[in-house]
């Protein structure tokens, strides 16, 4: 039957066709898709050889579960970020109970207190101290710092850690370790609220990881483990499994600023709000030279505004905040994005003891 159909579709195609179907179709018109091919015989093992092979295997590749709770020797109490919070300030309350700690029920052999998790006993600040300078070993030379910032600076670098507004948070520690088990540096990007105090992020970063930073360009880091670092000996870092609420703090801003009347006070919001801005901050921005800014402008202006459209009201008045501090001056009006500074009576002679 299939003789004849096949002849029956060839006489209807050309000549030309038919003599190259004629060159391709075989003799033996049973030509399955899949030929079944036979199979290997695989030579059963023996029961024996099987099971000395199961009990080499299984003590290398037996991962022991970390004993709870765990103990860690930092001398440091752990925070969910250390370079954001202060810790002279005291919360007024708690958005959830310190009872539920972000290690982790019985993970952690320190009590949580809804801010912090305090170190046991007074910690030996001598043999800290000696136990970082022998891991750090000899300064690097000019040659050696120049090959690893070459190596480690460009933006294209596998060993970076964004560095955003929760500035030098706990579990960034364990990130920063991980990659010292492979490079003698990592690299990191500051952006946000955190830029406008980089001395501060430094300092958290060095004092806490124990390395040292070798490279600074604005945003940019570069933190080195030391040259007698060893992965095996890393500290036990326990993770927070989850972000805690932030506590209430103090409010920030009063009704009536100090030092003036509720008419001045009122006067001042309203000149600031409807003055031209001193500059405009974007959202997880680079703010390094913010300070410096406003400093300048206080010195021929009382009020300044700061334009923080789409900046968020949360990391408005960290900004404030911050500014307070470092400037000094006084924020006065949080309102529509915006930040209206003063700058207070700072820059006046204050009497000394003997005059009062």
């Amino acid at each position: 039957m299939r003789n004849h159909i096949f002849c029956f579709s060839r006489r209807r195609l050309p000549p030309y066709q038919c003599r190259f179907l004629s060159y391709f179709i075989p003799n033996d018109l049973y030509d399955p898709p899949f030929a079944p091919s036979p199979k290997p015989h695989k030579a059963k093992k023996k029961d024996g050889d099987k099971k000395k092979k199961n009990s080499d295997n299984r003590a290398p590749n037996k991962i022991e579960a970390p004993k709870v709770p765990l103990k860690s020797e930092l001398p440091f109490d752990f925070r969910y970020s250390y370079s954001e919070t202060n810790p002279s300030v005291g919360p007024i309350s708690f958005r959830e109970s310190p009872k539920f700690s972000p290690f982790g029920p019985g993970r952690l052999d320190r009590r949580w207190t809804g801010v912090s998790a305090p170190v046991q006993g007074e910690p030996d600040r001598e043999r800290i101290e000696e136990e970082r300078n022998r891991v750090l070993g000899a300064p690097l030379s000019e040659e050696e710092v120049a090959e690893l910032v070459e190596r480690y600076r460009h933006s294209d670098c596998a060993r970076q850690i964004n560095l955003g507004k929760g500035g030098v948070t706990h579990n960034m520690l364990d990130d920063i370790n991980n990659h010292w088990k492979k490079a003698e540096a990592v690299r990191i990007k500051c952006l946000g609220v955190p830029t406008l105090d980089m001395d501060n992020v430094c300092f958290n970063l060095e004092d806490k990881s124990g390395g040292k930073i070798i490279y600074r360009n604005i945003n940019i880091l570069l933190l080195y483990r030391g040259r007698n670092y060893d992965p095996k000996n890393r500290p036990v870092i326990p993770l927070m499994l989850w972000k805690p609420y932030a506590p209430i703090y103090p409010r920030l801003l009063k009704n009536v600023i100090e030092g003036l009347t509720y008419e001045e006070t009122k006067e001042m919001r309203n000149s600031g709000l409807n003055s031209h801005p001193l500059m405009k901050l974007t959202r997880n921005g680079v703010y390094v030279n913010v300070v410096e800014r406003v400093r300048e402008a206080f010195k021929t202006q009382e009020v300044v505004r700061l334009d923080c459209t789409h900046v968020g009201t949360s990391d408005c008045k960290k900004i404030g905040v911050k500014l307070r501090d470092l400037v000094p001056c006084v924020p006065i009006l949080f309102k529509h994005e915006q930040i209206i500074l003063w700058r207070g009576n700072f820059n006046q002679e204050q009497p000394s003891d003997s005059q009062c």
